[in-house]
């Protein structure tokens, strides 16, 4: 009897064929499965991430909630033509503290994975507040009540113990210190030393314009400024990781 003649044993029994796939069906599982149990990361590490500043924890909620995701993806396929207009790929660690991640699965607008210090400040501000002011052709809704809007955080260090429950590792230190670093991080004249030694390569300064207050434009424009700079890509090698 032939391969063929016996694989018509399971085409005329509903019974083995159910059998025969649910066997098949659980091997596999099993040998895909079986080894999440025994590794502590399936993400690589990649140096340079870390978790987000009080303040840009701020602005990356409110970027969720106005609902930028629906319109904005942060995923950059490795094709060539996205490589060439946005940058490098997308690796899985720069999502590795995003709950939830924001990969999108809709352009209307470009990809954000890599749109920070990509534009000033003033360019970002003035986008949000009536967008074809500087992109002729966009259909983005203006968002200017952002920069009206004080940022009201009643305790911003309950959101990073959150985000610490679910993995991200905020220390104790940058708990205590979280409303000082939110303050600090969009006021140009503090000493913001300690923010950049707990937060590396955190934007700085004055982000909507007006210094005298702080708004949700502050926050959502810090967000923007640190999307896909923490990682250095002149020192990654796309075949082996770090050169």
């Amino acid at each position: 009897m032939s391969i063929l003649d016996k694989h018509v044993i399971f085409e005329k029994n509903t019974s083995l064929l159910f059998l025969g796939s649910l066997i098949v069906v659980t091997i596999g599982g099993i040998v895909e499965i079986a080894p999440l149990f025994y590794l502590e990361n399936t993400i690589e590490k990649v140096e340079g991430m870390r978790p987000y500043s009080p303040l840009e924890l701020a602005g990356r909620n409110i970027y969720i909630r106005e609902g930028c995701y629906v319109c904005h993806s942060q995923m950059i396929r490795p094709f060539r033509d996205e490589v060439e207009r946005y940058g490098h790929y997308s690796l899985a660690a720069e999502s590795m503290y995003d709950h939830p991640f924001q990969w999108g699965s809709k352009r209307t607008g470009p990809d954000l994975a890599r749109v920070g210090d990509r534009y000033s400040n003033e360019w970002h501000v003035q986008h949000l507040m009536e967008p074809r002011d500087v992109v002729p052709e966009s259909i983005m809704p203006s968002y200017s009540y952002l920069k009206e809007t004080p940022l009201e955080i009643t305790d911003i260090s309950m959101d990073l113990k959150a985000n610490r429950t679910v993995g991200v590792p905020y220390t104790d230190e940058m708990i205590e210190n979280a409303k000082a670093d939110l303050a600090a991080q969009s006021d140009p004249n503090a000493d913001t030393s300690a923010l950049l030694e707990r937060y590396p390569k955190a934007k700085v300064g004055n982000f909507d314009g007006d210094p005298t207050r702080l708004t949700e434009m502050d926050a959502l424009v810090s967000y923007l400024q640190m999307l896909g700079t923490l990682v250095d890509f002149s020192t990654y090698d796309d075949a082996t990781g770090y050169r």
